[in-house]
């Protein structure tokens, strides 16, 4: 069982074995568009995840973003070149140099990043100097790594060179023999050995709707997948690819597709339009405003990261290693991250107001995964003792309870994930304890251990919890079937910020 304790990262806090953890310092981009890609990729990927410019042994950068997930590895190349600012220029020669610099040499130092990761895992740095290594562990075996290449500086000029392109986007083709075309605005890259190219303007639109490390991926399995199944696939821009993909949902599968699900075509073609279509559709609308509330658990991931770079995260678990509570809640989509938010918020708002001793309240939250689920748990005590060393151990042990009385009730899971505040009705300021519960294999003298110490606090006893599925959908059909019930606008945000909610998650309302 892997715990962790949250605490506010204004000073640096021994951990509990009284050894000072270092801070981490990440590079924040070079130069403009490789800092506009790090706030992207921070807010997608999560700060524990995200590292701009690092590198190689040599003292070379290895790319301008690095991102690794458990066996998933992203690697952004990011290159902004102002060929098309010189006017009257002819725009064949200067797309053919525009592309070598801002393209064709970003593919060929994505290969070697490539080769360099699969042979030279361990061999990452933050720092030219090589004094501080890449706190992620890449696993060693077989690895899913996507090469990003990010291109700027053309947008202007493909408007001008079509009125049909209303975004400025690249035309990209995937096909065999692709280094023979070389159309101005139109980039043909090798299905072979696929890239995935984003320009200026849909950058942040494939970073934003697709803003969990889950759904990113799925999205470019489902590319990759097309690119190997057609012998080409051809689209107008990165943004309309994207909306035929969300447009083009396999019941069956349950799963987001590119292109038919027969396989009678050789040549898919997405033409121009169908983002601008998607974006003013009422169910993106609805979407968009759903997911609002999901942000709530991205901002407790973010806070436990940030401590944990800050050097100041408690507890014995290694949020770099994978072994933590936030690994776990990383892994969750953006439409489960909106199902778990809004319960929480519910949970929040029925706790009593009446309090007069001490009170707590546990609800079950079920993940994305069935296998796996989590404890939310409040307390309320208006005489806590000092809070560091006598109410936060009570509030922990609690929790490792209320998650052992989670696996007896549920026996099919095997891993809980427990998250333990105080309760925001009646907190001034707030703190966080988590808990990673592996119990996949658990034994008689487990079971009976948490049996027992249940017995007198007796979670799960009642009939009041049960077991709730997952039951949101991406795209919901109507505002009022959303769940779930915000907090006051004058109560404590639960995300942990300590700020009322108008003034964090519901600034926007």
């Amino acid at each position: 069982m892997q715990g962790t304790r949250d605490d506010e990262p204004d000073d640096l806090v021994p951990s509990p074995r009284g050894e000072e953890r270092m801070a981490i310092e990440k590079s924040f981009g070079q130069t403009r568009t490789e800092q506009y890609l790090s706030q992207l990729c921070e807010r997608t990927f999560l700060n524990i995840w995200a590292y701009p410019n690092p590198y190689k042994a040599d003292g070379k950068e290895l790319c301008d973003l690095l991102v690794v997930f458990e066996s998933a590895v992203f690697l952004f190349f990011d290159r902004e070149s102002r060929r098309f600012d010189k006017p009257g220029a002819d725009v064949q020669l200067t797309w053919d140099r525009w592309k070598k610099e801002a393209i064709t040499k970003q593919i060929q130092t994505a290969g070697g990043a490539k080769r360099y990761v699969l042979t030279n895992r361990d061999q990452i740095y933050l720092d030219a100097k090589k004094q501080v290594r890449l706190p992620l562990e890449i696993p060693v075996g077989d690895l899913r790594i996507y090469k990003i290449i990010v291109a700027h500086g053309a947008m202007e000029a493909c408007k001008r060179a079509s009125a049909e392109n209303v975004y400025g986007s690249l035309a990209v083709t995937y096909e065999a023999n692709a280094a023979a075309s070389s159309r101005p605005f139109m980039v043909a890259l090798d299905k072979d050995d696929p890239v995935h190219l984003l320009d200026t303007h849909n950058l942040e639109h494939v970073l934003g709707e697709l803003d969990t490390l889950l759904d990113l991926r799925r999205y470019f399995d489902a590319k990759e997948s097309a690119i190997r199944r057609f012998d080409c696939l051809t689209y107008c821009g990165e943004e309309d690819l994207l909306a035929h993909y969300f447009f083009n949902y396999d019941e069956t599968e349950q799963s987001y597709r590119i292109g038919p699900k027969e396989d009678d075509y050789n040549l898919i073609m997405i033409g121009e339009g169908e983002w601008r279509d998607f974006v003013v559709s009422r169910p993106y609308q609805r979407r968009k405003a759903a997911n609002e509330i999901s942000y709530a658990w991205d901002k407790l991931i973010q806070k436990t990261g940030r401590n944990a770079l800050l050097g100041t995260l408690g507890g014995n678990s290694d949020v770099f290693r994978g072994q933590s509570a936030i690994h776990e809640m990383a892994k969750e989509p953006r439409v489960s991250r909106r199902a778990l938010s809004q319960l929480m918020f519910t949970t929040i708002n029925n706790f009593p107001d009446n309090a007069t001793g001490p009170m707590r309240q546990m609800s079950f939250l079920p993940s994305f995964f069935n296998d796996r689920g989590y404890v939310f748990l409040q307390v309320y005590h208006p005489n806590p003792g000092d809070y560091d060393t006598e109410y936060r151990p009570g509030r922990m042990g609690m929790l490792e309870i209320a998650c052992g009385a989670a696996k007896l009730k549920f026996p099919y899971l095997k891993k809980v994930i427990g998250i333990a505040i105080d309760a925001p009705k009646y907190a001034s300021i707030n703190s966080e304890d988590f808990i990673l519960m592996d119990c996949e294999n658990w034994t008689d003298a487990e079971r009976a251990h948490y049996a027992a110490a249940n017995e007198k606090l007796r979670f799960f006893k009642t009939d009041k919890l049960k077991e709730r599925r997952m039951r949101v959908t991406d795209f919901p059909t109507t505002r009022a079937k959303q769940t779930g019930r915000r907090p006051g606008r004058n109560q404590l945000c639960p995300c942990g910020s300590g700020k009322k909610y108008k003034q964090c998650h519901g600034s926007n309302e």
